[in-house]
């Protein structure tokens, strides 16, 4: 990858056929991420699995399956850092009111988010101009 700041604009419609495309999105990213100096690998696995658990939240929860919405994602490249936004246009949650799921119990919600906050070294979510927006940090050291 070249050395400059870089950032991916990606609009897929409101399906779950798209998680894998951009799971894979994430994984070649971080995978070509040459002043990463962490591995690169388990990176790649990351961003696959919180990119993956962010548009299945947006996808059903925040456009509540609406097959006529789309999912906005960007994903950017910066000196120190990766920065991931996913949005949606739905009703939207309080990020700090999902608790810890009970990981014994398939049937636990929340289980999406605790991965993602697990992974990622910073996780936010608000209210923009007609939806709401996801947004995740990982620190490049």
């Amino acid at each position: 990858m070249c050395n400059g700041d870089i950032q991916l604009d990606i609009v897929v419609p409101n399906k779950t056929c798209y998680l894998g495309f951009i799971g894979e999105i994430g994984e070649k990213v971080a995978e070509e991420l040459d002043r990463y100096s962490g591995d690169r690998k388990a990176l790649a696995y990351h961003l696959n699995l919180a990119l993956t658990e962010a548009l299945v939240n947006a996808i059903e929860h925040g456009n509540t399956g609406d097959s006529e919405q789309t999912v906005h994602v960007t994903i950017q490249v910066l000196p120190d850092q990766l920065c991931i936004k996913v949005y949606d246009h739905g009703q939207g949650f309080d990020l700090d009111r999902v608790k810890t799921p009970d990981l014994e119990d398939p049937g636990e919600r929340g289980r999406g988010i605790f991965l993602i906050k697990s992974i990622m070294d910073s996780v936010s979510y608000h209210k923009i101009n007609g939806g709401n927006v996801l947004e995740m940090r990982k620190i490049l050291d």
